[in-house]
């Protein structure tokens, strides 16, 4: 990747603008902390007023600038550049330059003076710094505007999440306030359970979201610890051997015995509740779920398979985007937040891991965890 800037020379004298045009012209800098080549294309002004009007109108990246020059001086332009938050860098040539100079300079935005008489290996110099400074700033400000996006789609997927089911919480109790089904308070029985359902969801998206935001913010303390995962495996499946009975749904469980791994306690119950109660949710009545739990040489393994409803393959590629439901007929009805998948796949790359699925639509999916075993505490 190659990066062409515009560098503005402005100087009264023409020898000048043109030493330093034969020199830029001729070069190529090389950022390797950028990933890029740099060169350059040079625009002459030989006044500060020339100057002003090729800012605005072609914009170019870097200003070399003469302090003395006849009508507004450099100063004057770079008060002028201030002043409309034009953004490019200014870079002072002078041969009378004085501390007060400097600091009038660079308060009004200068980069850096070059004292003239100068030679071609000092201006290359400097033009790599300065060249630097424009890739990293440009950088800065792309991953603001990629954050700031991702703020605004995080936001309005929340709002989204939140204003469903609060729409309907307040339907179904404007409809018991205002007794609109009569006074006998057992016709009001299933907007009420329904109302439940819609809480528990909310309440669900915002202890995941807490989940994500501890990792993300990665202000957390970490403590790592000998884990028996396949013990922690087992207390999943008990917390979820309720919800798993109501609808006739066996979980098996296998494991060679102890297996053990160096890790954080809550990421590993995140990581396994996740999977295992996923299992059960989008399973079928009557069904199944297989949980096993194994290790090699370098990693534990954690495999999860069932027999619910399953997935098409264009919708197990985008499974494990922050808010990505699989939304159809069979997952209508069932509560989820969209960040548990998510949640999952970020602790996975923690643990220099990666985790996988298989799924046949309506058959049942298969999810595959490997964490690496004797990880070091970052």
């Amino acid at each position: 990747m190659a990066e062409l800037f515009k560098v503005l020379v402005v100087d009264d004298e023409a020898g000048m603008r043109s030493g330093v045009a034969r020199v830029l012209k001729e070069c190529s800098i090389s950022l390797p902390e950028m990933k890029t080549d740099v060169r350059f294309s040079v625009i002459e002004a030989e006044s500060a007023e020339q100057g002003l009007e090729i800012i605005e109108s072609q914009k170019p990246d870097l200003l070399l600038l003469d302090h003395k020059l006849p009508g507004m001086t450099g100063l004057e332009l770079l008060i002028k550049i201030a002043e409309k938050k034009i953004d490019i860098l200014p870079i002072m040539m002078t041969a009378y330059a004085s501390l007060e100079t400097a600091v009038e300079a660079t308060r009004n935005g200068a980069y850096d003076f070059l004292a003239k008489p100068f030679t071609p290996a000092e201006l290359k110099n400097l033009i790599r710094k300065a060249s630097g400074r424009i890739l990293y700033k440009r950088q800065a400000q792309s991953l603001a505007e990629e954050k700031k996006k991702v703020r605004f789609e995080f936001i309005s997927i929340l709002a989204h999440e939140l204003k469903s089911p609060l729409a309907a919480i307040q339907g179904y109790l404007n409809i018991v306030h205002e007794k609109i089904l009569g006074n006998d308070l057992e016709v009001y029985d299933a907007m009420i359970d329904r109302s439940l359902i819609r809480l528990e969801g909310m309440k669900k998206l915002i202890f995941d979201l807490l989940d994500m935001t501890r990792i993300e913010s990665e202000q957390r303390k970490r403590d790592f610890t000998n884990i028996n995962i396949s013990e922690h495996a087992k207390k999943a499946i008990e917390t979820l051997a309720l919800a798993a009975k109501e609808r006739n749904i066996t979980i098996n469980f296998e494991s060679p015995g102890a297996v053990e791994m160096k890790g954080d306690v809550l990421e590993i119950d995140i990581i396994l509740n996740n999977l295992i109660s996923n299992a059960v949710k989008y399973n079928k009545d009557n069904g199944k779920v297989d949980v096993n739990i194994s290790s090699n040489e370098n990693y534990v393994i954690i495999k999860v398979s069932d027999t619910g409803i399953g997935m098409k393959e264009d919708e197990t590629k985008k499974l494990f985007k922050d808010f990505v439901r699989i939304k159809n007929e069979q997952t209508r009805n069932i509560i989820g937040s969209g960040l548990g998948l998510s949640t999952v796949n970020k602790l996975v790359q923690m643990y220099d891991g990666k985790i996988s699925v298989e799924s046949e639509f309506s058959k049942g999916s298969v999810f595959t965890v490997e964490l690496m075993k004797n990880l070091q505490q970052g």
